[in-house]
């Protein structure tokens, strides 16, 4: 069968659910998981975004059944370098992390060699994430993309197999909706668009979504520590 292929065909059905999509909180998913051939699906899904010089930048990481247990040994030895007095409840806590949901996915951007920039396969990562949600949304299953400490800490990466080049994009919590979100504050479109005439300035949304008691965090990217 050949891949079916579109592009400048109107959708109204496609718009409206982009609309209203919402990601729901891994503490209202139940127990029920995608089948593997719809896990297939969700990650073929996930992998059909815009790339810049046709690199792939991501990959995948399947945490499900057992194994989201199985990796909570990783998530407890690492959570003991992020706070060395933790409690054993505590640690217990940390090393459940995985089994908040049903389905775990890691989508790991991964720093091509190529003459595209950078920030661009990145932003290809961000993509996939994002498909990745949908998709699942599309299956009748709901998701949350968190990175949490985990995502930034060595001890986690390294026992999982991440190297250098390396960087967590998101971790996609999937599971069936036990209930339904609530909605949440969304962009003020006239804050945030210019329709540019080379004379008004441009409008950034720094007034409204700036954290006054927040400076510009680090972009804790790893494998560029020192240039």
């Amino acid at each position: 069968m050949s891949e079916k292929n579109c592009a400048g065909i109107a959708n109204a059905n496609v718009l409206e659910y982009l609309q209203s999509r919402r990601s729901l909180s891994v503490k209202y998913m139940n127990d029920v998981a995608p089948s593997r051939d719809e896990i297939d699906t969700i990650l073929k899904t996930a992998a059909r975004v815009p790339d810049h010089g046709k690199l792939m930048p991501w990959y995948f990481v399947v945490f499900d059944g057992d194994k989201r247990r199985e990796v909570g040994s990783i998530l407890r030895e690492a959570y003991k370098t992020e706070d060395p007095d933790a409690s054993p409840a505590k640690l217990d806590l940390e090393a459940e992390r995985f089994l908040r949901a049903p389905l775990v996915i890691m989508v790991v951007s991964r720093m091509r060699k190529g003459k595209h920039a950078l920030w661009e396969q990145f932003l290809s990562a961000g993509a996939v994430c994002q498909n990745m949600l949908l998709a699942a949304n599309a299956l009748g299953y709901a998701g949350n993309w968190l990175t949490e400490w985990y995502s930034y800490n060595d001890t986690f990466r390294s026992k999982l197999g991440l190297d250098g080049r390396d960087n967590i994009a998101g971790v996609m919590y999937i599971g069936k909706a036990a209930q339904q979100p609530e909605g949440r504050p969304r962009p003020e479109m006239d804050m945030i668009t210019t329709y540019w005439d080379g004379v008004q300035p441009l409008r950034k949304g720094d007034d409204l979504y700036d954290k006054d008691k927040f400076d510009v965090p680090d972009a804790r990217i790893f494998g560029l520590k020192g240039e």
